[in-house]
């Protein structure tokens, strides 16, 4: 299946460790969402916004990848799952059940989000625009 990674998970070293399966596809833009942080856990959140786009990873992963991330990703109960079309083809994606205020990430977890724009040869300018709220 397809799977659209917009945070920590672009971070491909992480990704593998997490998703054994998982191939990087490629970056692709997200229309219509924005980047955020928010919860007690200061993650990375996309929310819908017209006009505006989140850069972000196809990956392909296999069901048992899929089982590991709604573990990590705490679904259903911090993430939900979202599902959107590209080019036809049905992708994944999670995003926060409670849509909390902005709260800036920790210093380690962004360190993880910056290393998998650089993985996923992402604009950082969407980033900077989410840090700045």
């Amino acid at each position: 299946m397809l799977y659209f990674a917009y945070g920590s998970n672009l971070h491909h070293f992480q990704m593998k460790r997490r998703c054994k399966d998982s191939i990087f596809l490629k970056k692709i833009n997200l229309k219509d969402f924005k980047l955020t942080f928010r919860s007690k856990y200061r993650a990375a959140d996309i929310q819908a916004k017209k006009n505006s786009v989140v850069p972000g990873a196809l990956f392909e992963i296999s069901k048992s990848d899929e089982k590991k991330l709604d573990v990590y990703e705490d679904f259903p109960n911090l993430y939900k799952k979202h599902y959107f079309y590209y080019y036809g083809k049905k992708v994944m994606t999670y995003t926060m059940v409670k849509k909390s205020p902005f709260k800036f990430p920790t210093e380690r977890y962004l360190n993880v989000v910056k290393k998998g724009y650089r993985d996923c040869k992402l604009d950082n300018k969407f980033l900077i625009k989410a840090l700045q709220n």
